[in-house]
């Protein structure tokens, strides 16, 4: 469905809400730090993840009741390759004119940012394009992949027996991902095969961790597209007061400490720690979630529909790959020092990336809605 109109105007919103913050974090400005997780630790990329995961649960439940089982799976198989392919091509235009420009530019931070693949082009090409090889702000569409890649199977498990035994599974995963599970297999398999790509080259999100959300999204989705979740019973009074407050707490700490929850100590910051979604995270993150859920239908009906944000949510996939390129464009040229840039050129330079991103996504919903040509 194309149509704004026919589409849950609030998630689109909420998804574009998401973008708009990643765009703000990853662009080097000034503004970034301040934009970086503004409601506790909890960034928009768990945000985005989970909206999207719902979105997905909730289509391709209706799908699958509508047309059946095998034809949800082709769909899920025809959306992970475009998202697979907006990947190679943000990955190759990383390869060549964003490499070319910062070596131009000699951009210290980026030219180690790319060292793999500059000392390794071949391997970092190859390992690339096998999802093996992520560079930083290009690993989370990686992971978007494999978690769309198995959601059909998921979801059917789900339809059919229930979430019980998946979320057995997912829970597990997630305890073990945060002991290292990704890094001990991947040494093994490194033994195994001699794969030439270093652990810490594969990617900032440990997929066995970020699967929960995924599934807890998808669950979520599926729910309400059955009508269970509209018509739950609300939320205990205990729970929405525990809820808030746990919200505040966080929002305090955020805002009075900085990003790192815990300054010159590793340990107490894993539990906190946005790769693994470190335990503390996780109950930031779903005191946020019951806050949304118990209060989210009040807001929609007090507050103006903020069409920017619906239309970025609605063309999610290109204004995701050219938030890309226009921060590694950014990097590549203007580096991360920002102390040759004032405040107003740093606005002008978000403002302006921000502008570029609402036309990409009209441009996008318009070439969907545009008529096939009759032969």
């Amino acid at each position: 469905m194309t149509d704004l109109t026919r589409r849950r105007w609030e998630l689109d919103a909420l998804r574009g809400l998401m973008l708009v913050l990643m765009f703000a974090t990853h662009l080097p400005t000034r503004y970034s730090i301040g934009l970086g997780q503004p409601l506790g630790f909890v960034s928009a990329a768990e945000g985005f993840v989970i909206l999207s995961a719902f979105m997905a649960g909730m289509i391709y439940t209706r799908r699958a009741e509508q047309d059946g089982i095998p034809v949800m799976r082709r769909s899920f198989l025809i959306r992970t390759l475009k998202v697979y392919g907006c990947h190679v091509a943000c990955l190759l235009f990383l390869f060549t004119l964003i490499t070319a420009l910062g070596l131009k530019y000699q951009q210290e931070d980026f030219v180690n940012y790319l060292g793999f693949y500059l000392n390794q082009p071949v391997t970092g090409l190859w390992a690339g394009i096998l999802l093996i090889y992520n560079p930083p702000l290009l690993d989370i569409l990686p992971l978007y992949v494999m978690l769309l890649l198995v959601s059909p199977f998921i979801l059917s498990y789900g339809i059919k027996h229930g979430w019980r035994g998946i979320f057995t599974v997912s829970v597990l995963l997630w305890l073990l991902s945060q002991f290292e599970f990704s890094a001990a297999l991947y040494k093994i398999l490194v033994a195994v095969t001699g794969l030439p790509v270093p652990f810490n080259e594969t990617g900032s999100f440990e997929t066995f961790a970020w699967q929960f959300l995924w599934v807890f999204g998808l669950w979520l989705g599926s729910m309400d597209a059955k009508g269970a979740l509209r018509n739950r019973k609300p939320f205990p009074d205990s729970i929405v007061i525990a809820s808030l407050l746990i919200a505040l707490f966080f929002f305090a700490w955020r805002h009075i400490v900085g990003q790192v929850p815990f300054p010159g100590n590793e340990m107490l910051n894993a539990l906190q720690d946005k790769w693994h979604l470190g335990p503390l995270r996780m109950l930031n993150f779903f005191a946020l979630l019951i806050l949304i859920m118990h209060y989210g239908e009040r807001i929609r009906l007090a507050l103006p529909r903020l069409r920017i944000f619906e239309v970025m949510g609605a063309a999610s996939l290109p204004v995701f790959c050219i938030h890309l390129v226009m921060v590694l464009l950014a990097l590549a040229i203007l580096g991360q020092n920002m102390d040759d840039r004032d405040d107003l050129a740093d606005a002008l330079l978000l403002i302006g990336g921000l502008v570029g991103l609402y036309i990409t996504a009209k441009v996008a919903i318009g070439l969907r809605r545009k008529p096939a040509r009759v032969q």
